[in-house]
């Protein structure tokens, strides 16, 4: 969560897989592809694991309206 525009990050499928939600007003698609290259590069430059490790940076911006 130190990236800048990261809201949430989740640890999942036993580690192997990393997802990322970021804040979709402050980061844009090629910010985010850039962030999935940055985040992979930290791990395996920091940790130590065997096989691979999936990042997957998530910005989606939804927009719901109710008729009555």
């Amino acid at each position: 969560k130190t990236f800048k525009g990261v809201k949430e990050a989740h640890a999942i499928q036993a580690g192997r897989e990393v997802r990322v939600i970021v804040k979709p007003k402050e980061i844009t698609d090629s910010q985010a592809i850039k962030l999935a290259k940055d985040l992979r590069d930290k791990i395996k430059k920091e940790m130590t694991y065997p096989g691979q490790v999936k990042v997957t940076v998530i910005r989606e911006t939804r927009a719901s309206e109710v008729a009555k």
